[in-house]
Formats: C-alpha cells, structure tokens, sequence
C-alpha cells in the first residue's frame, strides 16, 4: 500500500470531481457545430488526444474540439459556454503534462493552432507580439534575420501561449529567465467572454496590479490568452559548450553551486546522472563517460566564452570533475543539446515496454546536492528505474520514473516516491515544481507550498473572474479539503 503522504495526495485528488452539466453541454456542442462546421469536432480519437496525458492519470475527453482563427472567435466560444456554464479548456501543442488539459467534467477543448501569427517584430526595442499558437521554433524561424531569439527553451516545441499559461522555463533559464520574466503583457479572454489587456510594451510599470503575471502560470483556469508581448534577446556573437563528468553526482552538484557563487555568467547548467547518460549512449549516440555530467553552454564575444569555459573547468576540477571538453564549433553543440532535448525518449531505452512519468522538483541551489542525494537513496529503497537530468543552475531537477502504467503496485510506489521528492523540495524552501505546473497531478501539493491561507487567497480570484468555474476546472487546487 501506498504510504500516509501518497495516499493523502490521491485522496485529494480523487475530490476534484467536476459534475458533467449533461444539458448545457448538448446545447453548446449543437451552437458550436452549427456557427464552425469543420473547425468544431466530435470525433473520439480527436478528443482524447486533446486530453492525453503523459502520466498514469486517465485520460478525461472533452465534448468536442473547436478551431478559432482570432481572438474574435475565442471570444464566441466562450460566451456560449459560458452561456450553458460549460467548461473550456485551452490547448495548445498538448506538450503540457499533471494532466493540465483533462476535462474532468467534459466540455469544449479550444485549440489555438490555427492562431498562429507573429503580430509585429520590434527589433529596436527587442520584443514582439504573437497569437498564442505560435510554437517556440516557430519564432525563432523567423526571427532569424533580425539578430534576435526568444530564449525561453522548454525542451519541446511547445506553443508560446501554453509556455505562458504553465510558466514554463527550461535549459536558458539560469541566464534568461523563465516566462515570468519574458511576457511584457497580454491579451485574453475572461470566463464572461470580455477581452482584458494586462499591460503596454513598457520595460516596467507601476500601474496597478500586476495582471500580466497573474495570467502567467494560470493554467487556463482565469482566462484564454489570445496573443502576448514577449522580450527578445540578441543572438550572441559566440557561444562554448560542453561535457564535464563528475565521479559522484553530488560533486556535480557542488560544482553547480560553485559556478554560480563565482558569478560565471553560465547560459546553460544541465546536470545528468550516470543512467541518464547510459540512455543518451543508448538513443543519441553521444561518446562520453557514463557517469553524472554536467552539460554547459556560455554566450558571449569570442574572448568571453572562451575565459568563462577555462574558469568552469578550473572549478568543475575543484570538485573531482574533468575533463571539461568544450567547443564552439556549432554542429558539435547542436548534436549535444540535441541529446539532451531528447532525454525522455532515450529514457525509455532503459526499460523497453515502460512508460515514463516525469515529475520536477525546484530548490535553492546550496541545497541542490542535499535533495539529489535523498532523491537517489529513494530511488533505490523503492526499486524505481528513474533517471535524472536537472536544470541545475536554477536548482530544478527532474526524474524520470518508468513504469508500468498497468501495475497498481508500481503506480503506488511511484507515488510515494513523488510524494516523498516533493514534501522534501517543500522542506527545503523549494516548490513541487520548477516548471511542469500543478494540473490535476500536483494537486494535493500546493497547500503545503502556500498555506491555507495562500490557496483561499487564490480560490477567491478565481470565484471574482470565473464565478461558475468554466475555466479549464478541477485544476491547480482541490476543490474540498
């Protein structure tokens, strides 16, 4: 049996029921069909991907699909739900994971793929504006003339209104940022249908609340987000990276801490252990040790990148590790991160038939070492094959649990595990995520995380802007106890 904190989790978990309005959804299905046609979808095979889910949460399907091509129509669809106080729920690539995008209690899946233009480039002022269906890769596609990137790297080519609404961040955080810090403001559709805008172009504002950020990491349970002003960074003139193994990987850790407490303007600090890397070797065919690495990127002139690299080394050899193999020969780097990116898929070469369930903790990088090393000893009390790769300038990590997703035994003791992971991440004045989001997954973690009171405080914005919670429900918090 799962253990006092796992069981809790569930049990909360399991509360989150959102009763189906059976009526209301009929009506609105028939409203929709008839004013989209083609772009509004029924089909089952369609409506469960746009509620897949990566983990063993099962999948809850949406009534039906609709494709809006403007803010125009987003603002249609959620009068008529909101009319027949249904629920929407905003999808984007379906790269999210906790379950964000289940329909718990059925409703309308509003697919914003079809939103997909880049509104305005201000090179100038190092920003654009975009429809939120905009993928990452996209952008930078197009970006490309103008010497400028978007920066924010989740890994997969996500789309740019979900990377807001989950607050995602990835491997440039530790020098960039997350989508906190990159969304100048934006646009969105509140439960009642009304089109809000949070902000102007402006670096900073003092100008009342702070809308933008409170619509960042919403999770689509305040609004739908129609289009987003976003900082832009210049493309560096030169840019190093590369391997560096470790002999333990809490001696990666310390080098992580040392790296960042000299103040090495380090872009990318990926700390990977030794089975992660076997699964690299596996999938990518990268050659190097099989041991905990960190992977490192630095961007700057010529003459920077190659000082902040020699620097790393020197500390990375302070702490047992080296040699630091470095190059700025893009190709070579590009096949790297490459690697990296694909981390999930090669973790499944670990266990052929398992799937895998990602989770992600967030702490202090001087206590970054501490939860690695707990985080393994769990790993091995509880018989789990899970590798971890981490963010690690930022303190996130992640571990991979494969599983599989039939055994009740092996979910009981995957939850356990995360149970564990994320009480110790709290404990440790860290938070249950860096970066996946709450959803439905980490529901029953996010009042230890803010308190009592913090979760009211919350609920209550919630009941002023959806007060009969039609946006993306049964998410973020529980909805009793």
């Amino acid at each position: 049996m799962a253990g006092p904190e796992a069981q809790e989790i569930m049990a909360l978990r399991d509360l989150n029921v959102i009763e189906r309005n059976e009526a209301g959804i009929a009506a609105a299905v028939g409203i929709l069909k008839q004013r989209f046609g083609e772009r509004f979808q029924t089909g089952k095979a369609l409506r469960e991907q746009h509620a897949h889910t990566t983990t063993y949460i099962p999948v809850q399907a949406p009534d039906g699909v609709a494709f809006p091509d403007s803010a125009e129509e987003v603002k249609d669809i959620v009068r008529v739900c909101a009319d027949h106080r249904v629920p929407v729920i905003a999808f984007g690539t379906g790269t999210s994971l906790e379950g964000a995008v289940n329909a718990p209690g059925g409703g309308i899946s509003l697919d914003t793929s079809r939103m997909n233009r880049i509104l305005e480039v201000n090179p100038q002022d190092l920003d654009c504006t975009v429809e939120p269906g905009v993928t990452r890769q996209q952008l930078n596609d197009h970006l490309r003339d103008t010497g400028l990137f978007f920066p924010i790297d989740p890994g997969a080519n996500a789309s740019l209104g979900g990377m807001a609404s989950t607050r995602a961040s990835g491997t440039n955080a530790v020098r960039y940022g997350t989508m906190r810090e990159n969304v100048l403001s934006l646009k969105a559709v509140l439960a009642d249908g009304r089109l809000i805008t949070t902000g102007k172009r402006a670096r900073k504002s003092s100008a009342g609340y702070d809308l933008t950020r409170l619509f960042v990491g919403a999770e689509g349970t305040l609004g739908i987000i129609t289009s987003l002003t976003l900082k832009l960074a210049g493309i560096p003139q030169a840019i190093s990276g590369g391997v560096c193994p470790f002999p333990t990987l809490e001696q990666a850790s310390e080098a992580v801490i040392g790296t960042i407490q000299m103040g090495i303007p380090v872009a990318r600090i990926e700390l990977v252990n030794a089975l992660q890397m076997r699964a690299f070797k596996n999938y990518s065919k990268i050659d190097y040790p099989e041991s905990p690495c960190l992977f490192v990127e630095f961007h700057g002139s010529d003459a920077s990148v190659a000082e902040q690299a020699e620097s790393f080394g020197e500390i990375a050899a302070e702490y047992g590790g080296g040699p630091f193999i470095w190059t700025s020969v893009a190709e070579e780097r590009a096949k790297l991160w490459k690697a990296r990116h694909d981390a999930y898929w090669s973790s499944l070469t670990l266990r052929p038939g398992a799937k895998g369930l990602s989770t992600d903790v967030c702490v202090p990088i001087s206590r970054l070492a501490e939860c690695i090393a707990e985080t393994e000893q769990d790993i091995a009390e509880f018989g789990l094959i899970a590798p971890i790769v981490g963010h690690a300038g930022d303190g996130n990590f992640h571990t991979m649990i494969l599983m599989d997703m039939n055994d009740p035994n092996e979910i009981e003791r995957a939850e356990e595990f995360c149970a564990r992971l994320n009480a110790r991440a709290q404990r440790m004045d860290g938070t249950c995520t860096g970066e996946h989001g709450i959803g439905q997954g980490k529901i029953g973690f996010i009042e230890g995380e803010i308190g009592e009171e913090g979760v009211d405080a919350m609920r209550a914005i919630k009941r002023a802007l959806d007060p009969d919670n039609i946006m993306n429900p049964g998410k973020i918090w529980p909805i009793r106890g």
